[in-house]
């Protein structure tokens, strides 16, 4: 994708498009049964929703009409998604801080937390680790510290695609980092990444105030508002998100909506990705229950978003727990973590009970990948370590263009089938082998005759027993 932009009129001017007042003011207003309906109609065409329709879905908090919400969220997502479900894992590079975020046990003023930065070596052994249990993808998190700077990524995401092990590589690598300058950006573009993701954390701004003190650099609002803008001018996918607990959890949808609208005014191109992490128990850290979200809420809120951005992939994290993910995954989840360990050096140095009593956040869900894809499977998903779309250019508008009249699921779905074979063949139990076998059957028998059903039966014998890898369509 390609800009002709000028950089001072959005990027570099502070730009707040924001409008509290306004998303107070839709919060306040009643909906009536048609009007929900009319707008799930809108949604169920695959039309992304203006903030005032979101806004309706918001106020429709009677039974019946929260479950034609879920319900139509549902089929969106089978609708433009299909059964599939991608699998990554998180890798944290750091827990180096100048920021002081109330709400993180690794502020700046936790003297509790053991402060440390992985090395070379140290990258190299937790990749190796995880390529070792299955994975291909992964997202790098990194801290906003001086040594955490562009340059710094990009040896670590080399470090992290350099890496392979006799079975297996890191296909794709994303980042979670701070907001950084246009040149910032440009270098970690270099350096290969699929998705820059850049969490507002709260768009309320008397909230986002009290929980980032000003003197530091996260106390700065409209810097980290513009950084996914300049993300996107260098040319970056990327990827937004919310902490809800922190501010009204509807508020937050408004104002994510209202993100992703904002960016595709102006960008002709929305978020890649959408993640919603509730605010959880962590070391050091004094919990503020105030609007802390229910989960019946999370469940409306995630439905809501899947029908408002109908196009963004929608990532829900282990901070969550199996039962609670395997309902909520129902309304629009596209993308998981699995086996994931948030303990710097974690998947070769912890134990579960550093899992679960370590620092932040506190996961909910600490199963194997095994474990989470066998799951999967029996609940008729499939697992899908796919990375072709990034490589082949199939993101931003051209994801919506092959989604709109159902294409996607014809690259998505082979590609889920493909990767997920090699997995079986790779690292899986006799068990899952055999449950996975069974949906690989079940799913090419689906599929019309014709020549891409032949093109699968193609590769998959050659993954089979050509010993291939990597085929994607």
């Amino acid at each position: 994708m390609s800009f002709v932009i000028d950089r001072k009129k959005l990027s570099q001017s502070g730009n707040d498009f924001i409008n509290e007042d306004h998303l107070h003011v839709l919060l306040n207003k009643r909906a009536d049964a048609v009007r929900v309906r009319d707008v799930i109609a809108k949604s169920m065409a695959k039309q992304p929703l203006a903030v005032e329709e979101t806004a309706v879905l918001l106020a429709a908090d009677q039974p019946e009409l929260v479950d034609e919400i879920l319900n139509a969220a549902r089929q969106l997502k089978r609708d433009v998604y299909g059964s599939r479900i991608v699998i990554f894992a998180p890798l944290y590079v750091d827990n180096e801080r100048l920021n002081d975020c109330h709400y993180c046990s690794f502020r700046r003023s936790n003297r509790q937390a053991v402060r440390r930065t992985l090395d070379e070596d140290d990258i190299r052994a937790q990749v190796l680790a995880l390529e070792n249990q299955g994975h291909k993808r992964l997202i790098l998190m990194f801290g906003d510290h001086p040594d955490c700077d562009a340059e710094f990524i990009a040896e670590c995401v080399h470090h992290v695609y350099s890496t392979t092990s006799s079975r297996g590589e890191i296909r794709q690598v994303s980042i979670n980092a701070a907001p950084m300058d246009h040149r910032g950006c440009e270098i970690i573009k270099e350096a290969r990444i699929a998705t820059y993701q850049i969490f507002q954390e709260t768009y309320h701004h008397k909230t986002y105030k009290q929980v980032h003190p000003p003197h530091t650099r996260k106390g700065d609002y409209l810097w980290r508002l513009d950084g996914v803008a300049r993300a996107i001018e260098a040319e970056c996918d990327v990827g937004i998100g919310a902490l809800f607990g922190l501010y009204d959890w509807r508020f937050e949808v408004l104002a994510l909506v209202e993100h992703a609208l904002h960016l595709h005014k102006h960008y002709n191109i929305g978020p890649h990705t959408i993640s919603f992490p509730r605010l959880r128990p962590a070391k050091g850290v004094k919990l503020d229950e105030t609007h802390l979200v229910s989960d019946e809420e999370f469940k409306r809120l995630v439905a809501i978003l899947r029908l408002s951005v109908p196009y963004s992939s929608m990532i829900l994290s282990a901070r969550e727990p199996p039962e609670l993910r395997r309902e909520v995954m129902e309304f629009g989840i596209s993308q998981i973590d699995a086996g994931s360990r948030i303990k710097i050096g974690g998947y070769t140095e912890a134990d579960d009970t550093q899992v679960m009593e370590g620092e932040q956040p506190r996961l909910g869900d600490i199963r194997s990948l095994e474990e989470v894809l066998r799951e999967l499977l029996v609940d008729d998903y499939i697992p899908s370590f796919c990375t072709a779309c990034y490589r082949l250019g199939r993101t931003g508008e051209q994801f919506r263009e092959f989604a709109i009249p159902g294409f996607i699921q014809n690259q998505c779905t082979p590609n889920a089938l493909t990767t997920l074979l090699e997995y079986l063949l790779d690292y899986a139990s006799p068990d899952t082998f055999a449950i996975g076998e069974g949906v690989i059957r079940r799913e090419v028998d689906k599929m019309p005759d014709g020549e891409h059903k032949r093109q699968l039966l193609d590769r998959l014998e050659r993954i089979r027993y050509g010993g291939e890898r990597d085929l994607p369509f």
